[in-house]
């Protein structure tokens, strides 16, 4: 951790310099010279200027993006792509301590954290570099008279406009990159605006490891203009978007123009049930995490946390108790647990539903306010909080709010709770504690959410496809159900008589 704390005092990618996108394999200032400042959300300081991308520099990125698409690029074999993934994931593994810092210092998850999803990030590119030697069609036989043969080919959808969100900037980015790659497609990506460090950090050894100039383009700018363009340009042949369902809404109706493709992993309001069965010493810190881990900043965080009536009182003073447990602090802090939300917008939004939780009748058994104390008063620091009294119908128990929040809410019997489970407009994660395979495998069926984790929260893994049900989304990231999103289908018939 001396390696790691090196980094988050002393970072080589802040130098200082305004940072530039990326596009056609050159490092540029935004077309229009604005540059935006992006903030340590732990002290409140500027750590550098970006270049603020708008609509003529999606151009460029997406004339780059096209060239690449029909040039060279279209040449590579599947095993030249797989060594271009394997090589970047070599760099990844020899710069991933500073990947980890940058990703702490500009979005504020824990160094604990950052640093432990090494193992997920290295494995999302392995695999992706797996898939990209595995991707074939299919000879089909046909039921025609005569002598006709039948069969498909899989072909790259093209250029591919990635829209990302901030609570995760490597693996966010690897999780549309990787599949691009993979299958042959080019990128423009969007990093969001409140950390786009990472990103623009994982595009220069992108070109380390050698991927051609416009392969990867990276434009970094605000989501009104840059990422309105992006998910508008009509050379764009599919958006993968990331974030809030209201924007993933105007995203569909930005792909009419050219009836683009679209796949859209968006929010979330996650069921997770607790049984007075349960494994409660379990339970206890897997139900608490799976809201305040990254300061409840997480799509498929359980939020509403229901639980058996005979031990709702108990189970939900332990999950507060829990959480006042856990070390809230600066984010470079090894011992840091809880860090800050990502911006004064984010603390703003979360100290408004805690505002909301207490008018609606909801008592706090734990957190509820922001915290400013010291050094934290610089930051954008709230504490987990659980709200007990929570009611189905109150807005914290319905609307995602995306902090360390939990809404506990009792329930009496299974069909009840399947019922009021699935009783939101979200459908992304949900989880279940029980000891009864009976009743594991029901709510396993019955809970209308892309993930299901049982006796566990926020499992993941890059073979396992990972998406949402209803408002959460369509499309599915990791597993070959992701490389199918970047692929096209095209049958071809040969009369051979």
């Amino acid at each position: 951790m001396n390696e790691i704390t090196q980094f988050t005092t002393r970072h080589p990618f802040l130098d200082g310099k305004p940072k530039r996108m990326l596009v056609d394999g050159k490092w540029l200032e935004a077309a229009s010279g604005k540059t935006f400042q992006t903030i340590n959300p732990s002290t409140g300081e500027v750590l550098a200027e970006v270049a603020e991308g708008d609509a003529e520099d999606i151009d460029r990125a997406v004339a780059a993006a096209r060239r690449a698409f029909t040039g060279p690029w279209s040449k590579f074999k599947p095993f030249e792509r797989q060594n271009l993934l394997l090589k970047l994931a070599e760099l990844v593994e020899k710069h991933f301590e500073e990947l980890a810092a940058l990703d702490t210092l500009d979005m504020g998850a824990p160094i604990s954290r950052t640093v432990g999803n090494k193992l997920r990030a290295l494995g999302m590119l392995r695999y992706y570099a797996g898939q990209a030697v595995s991707i074939h069609g299919e000879t089909i036989e046909n039921s025609l008279p005569g002598e006709y043969a039948s069969f498909t080919l899989k072909e790259p959808v093209g250029v591919v406009g990635a829209i990302i969100p901030w609570n995760g900037p490597l693996t966010a980015t690897i999780w549309k990159i990787g599949p691009a790659l993979a299958t042959g497609c080019t990128v423009v990506l969007k990093p969001a605006e409140e950390a786009p460090l990472t990103p623009l950090r994982l595009a220069e050894l992108c070109q380390e490891a050698g991927v051609p100039p416009g392969v990867v383009n990276v434009v970094p700018g605000y989501g009104e203009t840059a990422g309105a363009a992006l998910a508008n340009h009509r050379d764009v042949d599919k958006v993968a978007f990331t974030g809030s369902h209201l924007t993933g809404q105007k995203i569909i109706q930005a792909s009419a123009g050219n009836l683009k493709r679209v796949s859209l992993e968006l929010g979330g309001k996650s069921p997770d049930v607790v049984f007075a069965d349960a494994d409660l010493d379990a339970a206890v810190p897997g139900a608490g995490m799976a809201v305040f881990a990254n300061s409840g900043q997480i799509c498929s965080a359980g939020t509403r946390l229901f639980v058996e009536r005979k031990i709702y009182q108990e189970f939900s003073q332990r999950v507060a108790d829990y959480g006042k447990s856990l070390k809230v602090g600066n984010s470079s802090d090894p011992a840091t647990q809880v860090g800050p939300l990502v911006s004064t917008e984010q603390l703003d939004r979360v100290t408004g539903y805690l505002a909301i939780g207490r008018q609606e009748g909801a008592r706090p058994l734990s957190g509820g306010e922001r915290l400013t104390e010291g050094d934290m008063a610089k930051g954008f620091f709230v504490p987990p909080t659980v709200f007990a009294d929570v009611k189905d119908e109150m807005r914290i128990a319905q609307e995602e709010i995306f902090g360390p929040v939990i809404s506990a809410i009792p329930f009496d019997d299974i069909e009840e709770v399947i019922a009021r489970a699935n009783a939101t407009q979200f459908g992304l994660g949900s989880g279940l504690w029980t000891r009864d395979v009976t009743k594991a495998h029901k709510l396993a069926r019955a809970i209308r959410a892309g993930s299901v984790w049982i006796n566990c929260y926020q499992a993941m893994d890059p073979a396992v496809p990972f998406g949402g049900y209803k408002m959460s989304g369509y499309g599915r990231e990791s597993g070959k159900q992701h490389v199918e999103e970047y692929l096209n289908v095209k049958s071809v018939w040969i009369r051979t008589a």
